[in-house]
């Protein structure tokens, strides 16, 4: 999935803790948007292993989550949600197409790296691609509600920059591909 469409999970999730708690919806947002990105950061390294935890993150969320109810504070509510996003982004990528440059043309069977089990796990598929018209649906779907929610200059401007970024990257994502390596 895009990086946006994983932005745009986290910023969800902070738009139910915003619903919940408005006084945290800002270190909400700050933790699903930087959660939501922050497993992207390896594509300059080995994507999809180096900072992609699909289980350790999961259990780090699950421990920081409770920390967060059982104390909130906006540290605790900015770490829990963050590392929450960042669970999400790494077990989503498995429902994603596999972690090739171009996946429309080769079978890859690299999702995400499972440093638990010392294996990659195989795509499923659901979403065709980074970049597929139904990546952009999704993140259309989930930032339609976060909108809504956040109803600062930043927030809805960060978000219709995502929106914006994954329209053209939606639509370029192909041509892109041709440029490189399968």
């Amino acid at each position: 999935m895009m990086a946006t469409t994983h932005g745009f999970a986290g910023v969800f999730l902070a738009a139910i803790v915003a619903t919940v708690a408005p006084e945290f919806a800002v270190p909400a947002f700050i933790g699903g948007l930087i959660g939501g990105l922050f497993p992207d950061v390896d594509i300059i390294a080995r994507h999809r292993r180096t900072l992609h935890y699909p289980f350790y993150y999961t259990v780090i969320a699950l421990i920081t989550g409770a920390i967060a109810v059982w104390y909130p504070h906006p540290m605790t509510v900015t770490i829990g949600i963050g590392t929450l996003a960042a669970a999400l982004h790494s077990v989503s990528d498995i429902f994603g197409g596999g972690a090739s440059m171009r996946p429309w043309a080769t079978r890859s069977r690299r999702a995400v790296y499972s440093h638990i089990h010392g294996t990659w796990l195989p795509p499923r598929g659901r979403i065709r691609y980074d970049g597929a018209p139904e990546d952009f649906i999704l993140g259309i779907l989930l930032a339609i509600p976060s909108f809504l929610v956040f109803d600062t200059a930043i927030a809805r401007g960060l978000i219709l920059t995502g929106v914006i970024a994954s329209l053209f990257y939606t639509i370029f994502r192909k041509p892109l591909g041709r440029y490189f390596s399968a």
